[in-house]
Order: structure tokens, then C-alpha cells, then sequence
């Protein structure tokens, strides 16, 4: 016997109690093919509870449990770690899928590598196969696959070695219109990620460096032009290689929209400017003018920054303060004003009749008011000059046809706003009796001669009767009356 043969051998007890207790499983297996002992780990990485259920040998092994290659390739005769290890190859870290012979459906994910321990005489004298359960992480990544996947924010992810894309989900491809072969192995600046970022440098050196990549703005190069996106970049793991994870926030949305707000204030603003119309606006809660047209300021004979900054009451525009504290209340309640009478202050201390529309309106985010101005002074100026016309001829009444009449009334209407609701059956007597000498001609001093009343008594029932039919001037209250057939009636003397 050679001092070889006469080599101790491993003590397996002692052997078996320094490894027991180790989180890798470990299955030592004898140099004749059988399996000698495995400690707790690798019986529970194959959900078993004894040894004897490894099958006892490397044949029986393989017939109990169906290895697979992660590409889904079964292991050949021979190709099973254990027989590789028996045969004298050496394992390095290799990663199968191993499940139970009897239900295939059942998966577990093993990384394997083999040890040899020799005795004295440097023989192989235990063979080692080392395994460590990688089951935890692979569903793990199997989840994050299936909600990157499912994922509708669009994401990429790209190796850090060598910064080409492995990974495109859906909502990416939908929000860019690209295929997944126009984007998975080609790189970051092949795809144009930061190429159009204002912080691209910058991205691009942490990206380089695999550090954190904070939200920038970007434009992505696609098919037909470019998409505008918010895009972050966070180092991750997949598998055994360091990535990084890309996310998107879709902008070209916004984009357009805003856009077309431009164009839409842009045309606003032209039509406001060129508006013929005097124009202006002011902030609601204060009613500062903010802005008027050219016609506004030829109107009122003042120049842009007299107004602007200014309020109404401050320029003292309107004559009527009363009438335009009224409008602007009405206009915080949301009421919008249309055709109000206002008489406004020029700068030259003359007077302009306006018809007056005001409404709410939100520009950039602010409440605001819009004012459109109708200078009708002119017209007032001539339908006065027409009433003067027909108040010096009142003494005679008669030649006026029905047609000019039924035409002065329509032209009183018009400039004067609403008629009067009031009718004749709504007159008092007297009131009957004012209006039929109005229609005669009568003055004051003559129907307090022909009713017996002072002069002043004649004065308060003309004006109870203006009032009530809604007139300010004998002809009005002609026309008033005519527009009612009313032609009055000589009264008696008294």
C-alpha cells in the first residue's frame, strides 16, 4: 500500500457539522455517484424534507427533478451540474431553472458552482455542489417586468455599460410611434434623448457616472418631427447588470395647447388693437384698466399711460357715478352689461354720449373685464336738433302725417332706450286732460289760464305726466300720445 492509499481521509461528521448550518445549500456527493448529505438549505431550496428525496444518486436526480437554461432549453443527459461535477469539470455560477419532474409548472431559479475537497493525498475526495436560491429576485424581477410592461407612463431602460437600450414598454412606443426594434440595442444618443435638452451635458455626464438623473424637459426625435417630455433617469439592477431606468412625462399635449392659446391671444390682441371700436380692459376686483385700444384713447382725447393703471373713477370718466357703480356691481355678479347709456368725461372738458357693453372675461388667469363703447353723440346731437324742429311747430300739430309720426317714435325708441310700459287707461284724469293741451299746443301760462291753476300747479302736473309716460320734452309726449292714436280733445273752459 502506497503512503497515498494510506492518506487520511475528510472526517464527513465533522465535515457535516461546520457546513450544516450555512444559508447556501450545499449536497456533497461521493466519488462513486451517490449523494452523501445536503444540509437544510438545499433540501429547502427543492422544497423537500429529506435526503433520500434527491433521488440518492445523480441518476436519480435527474429522473426527480427537469433542469432548464433561462432561455428555456432543457439539460441534456450529461448536462445536469451534478453529472459535470462527477465527470471532473469544474461549475461556475451558472443559473437554471429547476422544478419537480412530476409538475413542470412548478419553477424555482438555482445559481450553481462546484467545490472539491481533496484529502491528504491531493485525491478528490468529496464533491461539492454549492447552490444559492435566486428564486426571490427573479420573481421580483418578474414582477417589475410584468408592471414596466403593463406600465401606460412610458419608460425605457438601457445597460449602463455600454448605454443601449434593453428594455421599451408599451406606453413608450404609443407615445413616440417607434417599434420595439427601433429602439432595443440602439444607444441613448442613437435615439436622441437628450440631443434637444437644454441640461443634455448634463444628463448625459450622470448618466455616464450612473448617478440619478433629476426631471428636465427634452424633445425626443420622432418620426415626423419631435414629442415634448419630461424625462428621469434612476440607476437600477437588472439581473446581474447595472441599468438605468428612464420614465416619461408626455408634454406635446400641453404643448399644443398652449400653442394654440398663443395663436388665440395673438389674434385677440390684433383684434382688439385694430377694433374701430373704442375698447377696453380692466381687472374685475379693482377695475384697473390694463389695456385700451387707439380708439378708446382718441375717444376720451387721453394718451395710453394717462389710463393705464388707472380706474374709471379715477379718471373721473363717467358723469353718472351712481349708474357706473351700479354696472360694476352688476359685473361682479357675473351680469353682463349691454347697451347702457353713459355719458363720459373727454379730457378737454367736452361730453361724449356712449352706449356701453361690458362682460367677464379670464385672460392669463386673471379675471378680467371687457368694454365695448358705441359713441352715438352725433346721432343724439341730431335727433335733438329734430325734437327742437318739432317743438317749434307745435302749435299746429295737425299737418304731421301718421307715417312721420309712427317714424319719429320709431327713432325715439331707439335712442332713448326701452319705451314707456305706461298706456292711456293708465292716466289719471287730470294727466288726460295735461296731455290732450300738450297735443294742442297749449303752453304752461295757457292751461293755467284755461284750468283755472297756477303756474306752478301746471309745472307738477306736466312733470307727474313725463314721468309716468317715460318723456323729458313736450314733443315726446306728443309722439307719445300719437303712437296711441291719441289726438286729444279741446277741454272745456272752466
Amino acid at each position: 500500500m502506497t503512503d497515498v492509499d494510506q492518506a487520511p481521509k475528510i472526517n464527513r461528521a465533522v465535515l457535516q457539522q461546520v457546513i450544516a448550518g450555512l444559508s447556501d445549500g450545499l449536497i456533497l456527493v461521493e466519488t462513486d455517484g451517490s449523494i452523501a448529505w445536503a444540509n437544510q438549505s438545499a433540501l429547502d431550496m427543492h422544497r423537500i424534507e429529506a435526503i433520500d428525496e434527491l433521488g440518492g444518486d445523480v441518476a436519480g436526480y435527474r429522473r426527480r427533478f427537469t433542469l432548464r437554461y433561462r432561455n428555456k432549453h432543457r439539460l441534456d443527459e450529461g448536462q445536469y451540474p451534478l453529472e459535470r461535477l462527477l465527470a471532473g469539470e469544474m461549475v461556475e455560477d451558472i443559473t437554471v431553472e429547476v422544478s419537480p419532474a412530476t409538475d413542470e409548472d412548478v419553477i424555482w431559479i438555482h445559481t450553481l458552482r462546484s467545490l472539491v475537497i481533496e484529502d491528504a493525498g491531493a485525491r478528490p475526495d468529496v464533491l461539492v455542489l454549492v447552490l444559492r436560491d435566486e428564486t426571490p429576485r427573479y420573481e421580483a424581477e418578474k414582477r417589475f417586468e410584468s408592471a414596466f410592461n403593463a406600465n401606460p407612463a412610458p419608460g425605457l431602460i438601457c445597460r449602463l455599460e455600454d448605454q443601449r437600450f434593453i428594455r421599451v414598454n408599451q406606453g413608450f412606443m404609443e407615445m413616440t410611434g417607434l417599434a420595439r426594434e427601433d429602439v432595443i440595442g440602439r444607444t441613448v444618443e442613437e435615439i436622441g434623448l437628450f440631443s434637444n435638452c437644454e441640461t443634455g451635458e448634463d444628463a448625459t455626464e450622470k448618466l455616464a457616472e450612473g448617478r440619478l438623473i433629476r426631471q428636465r424637459e427634452a424633445l425626443i426625435p420622432i418620426p415626423g418631427g419631435d414629442r415634448l417630455v419630461i424625462v428621469a433617469g434612476e440607476p437600477i439592477p437588472v439581473g446581474e447588470e447595472a441599468c438605468m431606468l428612464f420614465t416619461f412625462a408626455d408634454l406635446d399635449g400641453r404643448r399644443r395647447a398652449q400653442n394654440a392659446l398663443r395663436q388665440s391671444e395673438e389674434r385677440f390682441s390684433k383684434s382688439f388693437r385694430l377694433s374701430p371700436a373704442p375698447t377696453a380692459i380692466s381687472r374685475l376686483h379693482d377695475f384697473v384698466f390694463t389695456e385700451v385700444n387707439e380708439a378708446f384713447l382718441q375717444l376720451c382725447g387721453r394718451k395710453a399711460e394717462e389710463v393705464i393703471g388707472k380706474t374709471a373713477a379715477e379718471l373721473g370718466l363717467w358723469e353718472d357715478v351712481k349708474l357706473r357703480r351700479a354696472l360694476e356691481q352688476k359685473l361682479k355678479d357675473n351680469t353682463p352689461v349691454r347697451d347702457e347709456a353713459l355719458t363720459m368725461r373727454l379730457k378737454d372738458g367736452g361730453r361724449a354720449e356712449c352706449l356701453v357693453a361690458a362682460e367677464r372675461v379670464e385672460i392669463a388667469d386673471q379675471q378680467c373685464v371687457i368694454w365695448a363703447m358705441q359713441d352715438v353723440t352725433e346721432r343724439r346731437r341730431t335727433e335733438d336738433e329734430l325734437i327742437q324742429a318739432i317743438e317749434s311747430v307745435m302749435a299746429d300739430t295737425s299737418w304731421f302725417s301718421r307715417t312721420v309720426v309712427d317714424r319719429l317714435a320709431t327713432l325715439r325708441q331707439s335712442s332713448r332706450g326701452k319705451p314707456s310700459t305706461a298706456q292711456l287707461q293708465d292716466l289719471s284724469e287730470r294727466e288726460t286732460e295735461i296731455l290732450s293741451l300738450i297735443c294742442q299746443g297749449l303752453s304752461d301760462a295757457e292751461m293755467g289760464d284755461m284750468l283755472h291753476l297756477s303756474k306752478h300747479t301746471i309745472r307738477n302736473h306736466v312733470a307727474s305726466l313725463y314721468a309716468k309716460i317715460g318723456v323729458n320734452r313736450r314733443a315726446a309726449a306728443v309722439i307719445w300720445a300719437r303712437e296711441r292714436g291719441f289726438l286729444g280733445e279741446q277741454p272745456k273752459r272752466r
